[in-house]
């Protein structure tokens, strides 16, 4: 890919942005195949755990105890005479915590299955571990327990890729009386630990081991606890401490419980769409991060288990946006963090510019030391505009003005930013190219090296307009002009932005409509305006944003959900009469449920209400085969290819856009808005699905009921 970028001067000094100096942190994706397909993930905040189904961390593996981007456990098995232990069952209890039962292998005197084991994990303010033991013979036994830790402080951009060796600058301080296992790593101005505490003390220590000897009469029980603490920096909100009988109860007190609350009660009668959504719920729990934005707690959508428990402002920014009619709170907190790290300079490495809304954020060692650039990394083309539009909707569904007149001075950056610095040669076009040598080429949500291409796979030069950020542009100067009309009172800006964007609209209709192939929009302009000529799912996304001409919406719908676009289980990326298509390629023909979701409800907005629920139902139907969970992605093999859908094969599961999915499309089947100070709903609720009731249902101050079958709706304002 060619780099045509060049860095704009500013000509005038930008409007004030709104600072503070951390936003949260990173982590993961897919499980690890060297922990078998029953790997066991526990998270809580911007910590995680990956262990094998037994509860162990084989040195070696990609599993470990992750915090800010660190691994501080790269080992943790428990071995009872030297020997592995035998899985019974093992699993997560909630997000947080686990439980492990397991038996002992044959050793000298003591047959297999003598030995019930039980392993206990939760992680709050650190990771704590129970291990129980009991005697289940009839004569007393005497073995040794052993616990091998081990630490090599990896980045977590090294963990799938290639790990520095800091063998030789770990220190290690064990203590003698067996009460700890102490690693320190030091590189400059970073610094990390890991301290294994143990209650009761081992009796002995070996290397990096803590032994145990272990007496046991009949049917007598034995245990021990061990801890590793976790450091929380000042503008972090550390996750409440809990004790073991608490981190295994289902109670809880923290930020996640006050969103969990403010959503509506569902009451579905699609079994089916009961336990999708129920997943969803507990996902995007499992998903969130909390950390304090101007001395107030807040929560925000992290992008997803397991390398990527941080913010990204794309999904963060999609994620609040789909989740918006069950609740405020995550598009409130995802809104302020966001603006808290808008850019203010220009700094080539971060490919930052002054009002850009980052793409995502890390803290590890790499990172710190400047090696990587995201602290944060502001590589996305369309995060400033997505806030806009997430700022518009949240001030839709609240009125909260008060809320909406303290962003006056990030509004003004964002727009400064796409009328100068994200148009850099004036052509009235939203385009990326990266100025960092560790940059993304692509800076649309299709961000992988080749997610955009031409129809005969060929790679297409930088800089480049993609078709949906021209949609995200035009959506956000309509949703500007709105809430200049409202809370800002600014007319003069609301005129100039609707003007704007209509000129966007004129324009972008002229040059991105391609008539061969029955009509559709090119997924972008390169580098030398040539129409970008795949056909993609972009263009239902389009929809969404309300770009798209009424004559040209039919067509579309036709497109998308023609056999080359749509699997069956939903709209391809690609269409798979692109020679590029590839149906396991990441952008490349795969089906994303977030799209989806933006697609449906695009369709919807333009009266194709019909599709909107093919594609709605499709994917319910897929995520019954994935636990009730939609993935990431998955393959984008046709429906008829197999009875199930293809998994894709290292999505990220859950994501936070995925797990959020569902819920708009509820809002899509229920036609939920809010206008003139009512919410209003106009439902096409498949007679598949039953009746759909939301009770108390938060908009405009108020709590709603809303309950709805077939074409028919209530909508009732609580007293």
């Amino acid at each position: 890919m060619t780099d045509r970028a060049r860095r704009p001067t500013p000509a005038d000094p930008m409007p004030g942005v709104v600072s503070e100096t951390e936003v949260p942190s990173a982590v993961v994706r897919d499980l690890p195949p060297e922990l078998g397909p029953d790997a066991v993930a526990v998270v809580e905040g911007r910590s995680f755990m990956i262990s094998d189904a037994t509860g162990d961390i084989p040195q070696g593996s990609i599993g470990g105890l992750v915090h800010d981007d660190t691994r501080f456990l790269s080992r943790w098995e428990l071995r009872i005479a030297d020997k592995p232990l035998l899985l019974l069952s093992s699993g997560t209890v909630e997000d947080y915590s686990a439980a492990f039962f397991l038996t002992n292998a044959d050793i000298d005197g003591i047959p297999s299955s003598s030995i019930g084991v039980r392993r206990q994990r939760f992680i709050s303010d650190g990771m704590h571990e129970r291990v129980e033991l009991e005697n289940f013979t009839n004569e007393p036994i005497s073995f040794d327990l052993r616990l091998s830790a081990g630490t090599d402080f990896a980045d977590l951009f090294e963990i799938k890729e290639c790990i520095s060796d800091r063998s030789e600058t770990i220190t290690r301080r064990h203590g003698s009386d067996g009460t700890y296992l102490d690693f320190s790593y030091t590189n400059g101005t970073f610094r990390a630990s890991t301290r294994v505490q143990a209650v009761p003390p081992a009796d002995r220590t070996e290397g990096d081991e803590l032994i145990w000897r272990v007496d046991l009469e009949p049917d007598q029980a034995w245990r021990c606890e061990l801890t590793i603490p976790l450091e929380f920096g000042p503008l972090q909100v550390a996750p409440k401490h809990r004790r073991f009988g608490e981190a295994f109860d289902s109670d809880r007190d923290d930020a996640i419980s006050t969103w969990s609350r403010e959503c509506p009660t569902w009451r579905l009668e699609s079994e089916l769409l009961r336990d999708v959504m129920e997943k969803s719920k507990s996902d995007l729990g499992a998903l969130r991060i909390e950390k304090s934005a101007g001395g107030v707690p807040i929560i925000l959508p992290a992008a997803g288990l397991p390398w990527f428990l941080t913010i990204f402002g794309r999904d963060s920014l999609i994620s609040a946006y789909q989740t918006m009619a069950f609740g405020p709170t995550l598009a409130r907190g995802t809104l302020l963090a966001l603006a808290t790290a808008q850019g203010r300079h220009f700094d080539d490495f971060r490919d930052e510019e002054p009002g850009k809304i980052l793409h995502e954020i890390r803290s590890g060692e790499l990172t710190q030391l400047k090696q990587k650039p995201h602290d944060p990394y502001y590589g996305t083309a369309d995060a400033t505009q997505l806030w806009l539009i997430l700022l518009s909707e949240y001030w839709r569904w609240t009125h909260d003005d008060e809320f909406v007149l303290g962003f006056r001075e990030n509004i003004d950056a964002a727009l400064y930013w796409m009328d100068h610095y994200g148009d850099p040669d004036g052509d009235g076009y939203i385009e990326y190219a990266t100025r960092s040598s560790q940059g993304l080429g692509n800076q649309c949500w299709r961000d992988s090296w080749d997610g955009i291409k031409f129809a005969d796979g060929s790679i297409p030069v930088l800089p480049i307009a993609t078709c949906e950020i021209q949609g995200y542009t035009y959506d956000a100067r309509r949703r500007v002009a709105e809430l200049a009309d409202g809370p800002l009172r600014n007319p003069e800006l609301a005129q100039r932005q609707r003007a704007q964007a209509a000129e966007l609209y004129e324009r972008f209709n002229r040059d991105f409509w391609i008539d061969e192939r029955g009509g559709y929009y090119a997924v972008g302009l390169d580098g030398d305006k040539r129409k970008i000529d795949s056909m993609t799912s972009n263009m239902g996304q389009l929809l969404w944003s309300g770009i798209v001409t009424p004559g040209r919406a039919i067509i579309l719908a036709n497109q998308l959900m023609s056999e080359a676009m749509f699997s069956g289980w939903g709209i391809r990326t690609t269409s798979s009469q692109d020679r590029g298509f590839n149906p396991i390629g990441y952008h490349s023909g795969t089906v994303w449920p977030h799209d989806n979701s933006l697609i449906a409800a695009g369709l919807a907005r333009y009266g194709f209400r019909q599709e909107a629920n093919r594609i709605i139902m499709a994917m319910m139907e897929a995520a019954k085969y994935s636990g009730y969970r939609l993935p990431e992605a998955f393959s984008g093999y046709d429906r008829s290819y197999g009875r199930l859908p293809v998994p894709y094969p290292t999505a990220c599961s859950p994501q936070a856009w995925s797990a959020a999915a569902p819920m708009l499309f509820v809002r899509t089947m229920l036609g939920l808005d809010v206008h003139d100070g009512r919410l209003v709903a106009d439902p096409q609720v498949p007679v598949e699905y039953g009746r759909i009731a939301l009770e108390g249902l938060t908009a405009l101050g108020k709590q709603w009921n809303v309950e709805a079958a077939g074409s028919e709706a209530s909508v009732q304002a609580m007293t």
